[in-house]
């Protein structure tokens, strides 16, 4: 456990905990996280992950956009639900992110983990992009996601970072029944 591990797990919670109340800090915090965890990716060669911490800084940039901008006197995004289609196309495109990364991550690199690595991170865009829109579906995908990055990380010796995937599934359960709760889901 590095110093970095350790601070980088620190704002995770942190992020994470403000996304469950709808807290736009949630955008800034979670993206100085991810920039950490790129090169803590890159050092136990889990290349997957580390291109999804950067991807997921691009994705913290819009997010924060999507829930404080305003648009008809709100104030950003509200909380929704996903169509099925919207559902089925999330589905289908982390299917095909996950063989297309797995594949070529297996194929083309020394990655520890290559197809779980691949699947939990084309599975994670769904559910960040999700997230950014405040579809209250996104906390179903985290709870599973996170379960099985905690199987990843204490497999690589990352015993911190698994016992912060533990705790995103404690949060992201809370965030769940948070966000379904929301008024402006009740009143749709």
């Amino acid at each position: 456990m590095s110093p970095l591990e350790l601070s980088a797990a620190a704002l995770g919670v942190l992020a994470v905990w403000l996304t469950t109340r709808q807290n736009p800090w949630c955008w800034p915090i979670g993206l100085v996280m991810v920039l950490m965890y790129s090169w803590i990716f890159f050092e136990v060669k889990l290349y997957s992950d580390m291109l999804l911490q950067l991807v997921y800084a691009a994705l913290q940039l819009y997010g924060w956009r999507q829930w404080t901008r305003s648009s008809a006197g709100q104030g950003g995004r509200q909380v929704s639900r996903l169509t099925s289609a919207q559902l089925g196309i999330g589905m289908l495109a982390g299917t095909a992110g996950s063989m297309a990364l797995g594949y070529a991550m297996a194929n083309w690199t020394d990655a520890a983990a290559p197809w779980m690595d691949a699947g939990l991170t084309a599975f994670s865009l769904v559910a960040q992009w999700w997230m950014a829109q405040k579809r209250v579906e996104c906390w179903l995908l985290w709870i599973a996601l996170d379960v099985l990055f905690v199987v990843l990380f204490l497999d690589k010796g990352l015993y911190l970072t698994a016992a912060l995937y533990a705790l995103f599934t404690l949060l992201a359960v809370q965030g769940w029944n948070a966000w379904r709760r929301d008024p402006v889901l009740a009143a749709a």
